[in-house]
C-alpha cells in the first residue's frame, strides 16, 4: 500500500473528483477511472476522514491522501502463444495480430487470445492498469481481422492512448476487398442515406451504430438519433474484373465503432469479400474474372480487412508514431490472384 498526498492548487475544480484528476502528479498514473474507484472504496481521505463523495467540495491547499493499493495479480492465464510485435517500450506494445486472434478472453473464448498471449510475454513486467497487473487493451479488432493494435503497459500510458481513441486522433487506416467499386459518380450509391462526396476523393458514410434490432450479434446503421456515431472514409486503391466486380480499398476511421468498416460497406452496397455476417448473399458472376480469381474469392473464408496503419502520439515522449503492417499471407494471395487478371 503506497500512500499518496495531493495538496489542491490554487483555483480548484468545485469537485473531490475533478480537482484531483487536475492535481495528482502525472507519475502517480491514476486515471479518472481509477480515482473515482479509489474514492468509492474509501481510500481518499482528508486529515484520517475517509472522503467518499466525488461531488465533495475541496478548497486550495487542503491535504488529500491517496491510499494506493499495489497492482494485483490478473485473473488470466498467461500462455506461451508467439506474437509479432511490431514496436515495444516501457509504455506500450504494438502487435500485427493474425485473423483468427481473440483479442480478450470472454465467454466461448476463455484462453488463447491476445491477451493470454500477452501476460506471458511480459512476465512480471507490467506496474498495472485499474489496479491490476494486465495489459491495458486501448482499442480492439475484430477475430477475423488482421493487423495492427497498440496496448498500454501501464496505467499513464492507458491514460493517454485512451484519451486518443476518444478524441478520434489517433490514425488507423484498414485495407479491405469488396464487392462491387465504389464511385462518386453512382447515383445509387451517392443518393443513398448518410453516404456523401468528401471532396478529396474519398466516399464518407456517416450513421449511427446500434446492435441490431432482431439479430443480437449485428450492428447495424441508424439514422434516428440512436446507436453511437460513426463516420467511415472510404477510398478506391484498384479495382479487377470485367465490369468492374470488385474493388481494394482504403477505410479510414474516424470513430471505432464494433464492426464499423463491414458495416458501413455493406450500407453502402459494398460488402466485404469473405463476410460471413454482412457479406449477405452477395457473389461475383463467374463470367467477370478467371476461373482462379473466382476460385480465390469464392474461397475465402474471413471479411478480407486488414488493420494496415496506426499512429497516434507517444503517451510518454510525445512523440509521433506510425506503423504499417503487410497484407496478411491469405489477403496478399487473394489479391494476386486478382490482380493476374
Amino acid at each position: 500500500m503506497t500512500i499518496l498526498r495531493v495538496i489542491i492548487a490554487a483555483d480548484p475544480p468545485p469537485r473531490l473528483d475533478k480537482a484531483l484528476a487536475r492535481d495528482v502528479p502525472e507519475e502517480a498514473s491514476l486515471s479518472r477511472t481509477r480515482l473515482a474507484r479509489l474514492i468509492a472504496e474509501g481510500a481518499v481521505s482528508r486529515a484520517g476522514t475517509a472522503l467518499t463523495n466525488p461531488k465533495l467540495k475541496v478548497e486550495e491547499g487542503d491535504e488529500i491522501d491517496i491510499s494506493v493499493p499495489e497492482a494485483q495479480d490478473y485473473d488470466v492465464v498467461a500462455q506461451d502463444i508467439p506474437l509479432d510485435i511490431v514496436h515495444e517500450d516501457e509504455d506500450l506494445i504494438v502487435i500485427n495480430k493474425p485473423a483468427g486472434m481473440v483479442v480478450h478472453p470472454a465467454p466461448g473464448s476463455p484462453d488463447g487470445t491476445l491477451v493470454n498471449a500477452l501476460l506471458h510475454h511480459f512476465g512480471g513486467d507490467l506496474s498495472g492498469i485499474g489496479g491490476e497487473k494486465r495489459p491495458g487493451i486501448v482499442h480492439r479488432i475484430d477475430k477475423d481481422t488482421s493487423g495492427l493494435l497498440v496496448v498500454a503497459k501501464s496505467d499513464r500510458a492507458h491514460h493517454g492512448l485512451a484519451a486518443q481513441f476518444e478524441k478520434h486522433s489517433a490514425r488507423r487506416s484498414y485495407r479491405a476487398l469488396c464487392y462491387g467499386v465504389p464511385s462518386l459518380g453512382d447515383p445509387r450509391l451517392m443518393g443513398s442515406k448518410g453516404i456523401s462526396n468528401s471532396g478529396n476523393g474519398e466516399i464518407v458514410i456517416t450513421s449511427g451504430l446500434a446492435r441490431h434490432k432482431t439479430e443480437r450479434q449485428k450492428q447495424a446503421v441508424y439514422f434516428d438519433g440512436q446507436g453511437r456515431h460513426a463516420i467511415t472514409r472510404a477510398r478506391v486503391l484498384e479495382r479487377f474484373g470485367a465490369p468492374e466486380a470488385l474493388a481494394l480499398v482504403e477505410c479510414r476511421l474516424e470513430t471505432g465503432r464494433t464492426h464499423q468498416i463491414r458495416v458501413h460497406m455493406a450500407h453502402a452496397g459494398h460488402a466485404l469479400i469473405g463476410d460471413p455476417v454482412y457479406g449477405g448473399r452477395r457473389k461475383v458472376s463467374q463470367k467477370a474474372i478467371s476461373g482462379e480469381a473466382y476460385a480465390a474469392v469464392t474461397g475465402f473464408k474471413r471479411q478480407a480487412l486488414h488493420a494496415a496503419e496506426l499512429g497516434f502520439v507517444h503517451p510518454g515522449t510525445g512523440e509521433e508514431m506510425l506503423f504499417e503492417a503487410d497484407l496478411p499471407e491469405d489477403m496478399a494471395q487473394l489479391l494476386a490472384a486478382l490482380r493476374a487478371e
